[in-house]
């Protein structure tokens, strides 16, 4: 399960790309904390793009049996996470990704060489 973890994060965070998302990073969070396996995190630069990245690695999730445990800020767009519980994808604009900073947050995590 672990290894469906890590390729379901490589794959949201080249979905994420794939789609236009800016500074795409996953973190590995294994060992660190038991939140999650993997963080994606990615800028968008709409609201409209925000939601197409996650609606897109939605449809990659369900074509492969992922299940979404949750969503939050869907509708805001601002700060979009779903959680597929190993991993949780974080869809920031600007602003919120540098005020939260999730990188410096998670500093001792690892980040996954996705492309």
């Amino acid at each position: 399960m672990k290894a469906q973890g890590l390729q379901f994060a490589i794959a949201a965070a080249r979905i994420a790309h794939d789609d236009h998302g800016e500074d795409v990073v996953v973190l590995d969070l294994r060992g660190l904390t038991s939140i999650a396996d993997f963080f994606v995190i990615c800028t968008g630069t709409s609201d409209r793009q925000m939601r197409a990245i996650i609606d897109h690695i939605d449809e990659f999730a369900e074509d492969n049996g992922q299940r979404r445990f949750g969503i939050a800020g869907y509708e805001t767009a601002q700060w979009i996470l779903a959680d597929y519980v190993d991993v949780v994808i974080h869809v920031f604009d600007a602003e919120r990704r540098d005020y939260y900073d999730l990188e410096l947050l998670w500093g001792d995590a690892p980040k996954v060489e996705w492309r």
